[in-house]
């Protein structure tokens, strides 16, 4: 009971480590982003913190996703022809402007759009969708 304790506490810690890691290269591309859209600094460590939870639910509810919809199987194109996985990509992005909206601050404590937040959101997911095809060929 105890190793198995530790080893779940153990997983949850690399993930957040490693999850930390991960959300650096989101981080500086919204924030580049948002000083482009905003037109004024943004704060880059609310940034960070907003990728961060944002990496950490999208890697929490993916993988559960990925688990329930493949039961070990190997990853597809098909994946996204089901519609619930489209849906759950979806709130997802939803999920990622509303805490850049609410997370980001300008740095005259004003907070960014939720235009800018969207747009934002959509530019990675879009970076995203190019690097994973990239990588997958």
């Amino acid at each position: 009971m105890t190793q198995t304790i530790l080893t779940l506490l153990s997983a949850a810690i690399w993930l957040v480590l490693y999850a930390s890691v991960g959300a650096v290269v989101p981080a500086v591309i919204g924030w580049s982003v948002l000083r482009w859209l905003e037109r004024t600094p943004v704060v880059f460590n609310r940034t960070y913190l907003a990728m961060l939870i944002w990496l950490l639910v999208a890697l929490g509810l993916g993988g559960t996703v990925l688990l329930i919809t493949r039961h070990g199987q190997p990853i597809d194109a098909s994946l996204l022809e089901l519609a619930w996985v489209r849906g759950w990509l979806v709130l997802d992005m939803l999920l990622g402007a509303f805490l850049i909206w609410r997370l980001v601050p300008r740095v005259d404590a004003r907070r960014v759009k939720p235009t800018s937040a969207c747009m934002t959101v959509a530019i990675l997911m879009v970076v995203t969708i190019v690097v994973v095809m990239a990588i997958h060929r």
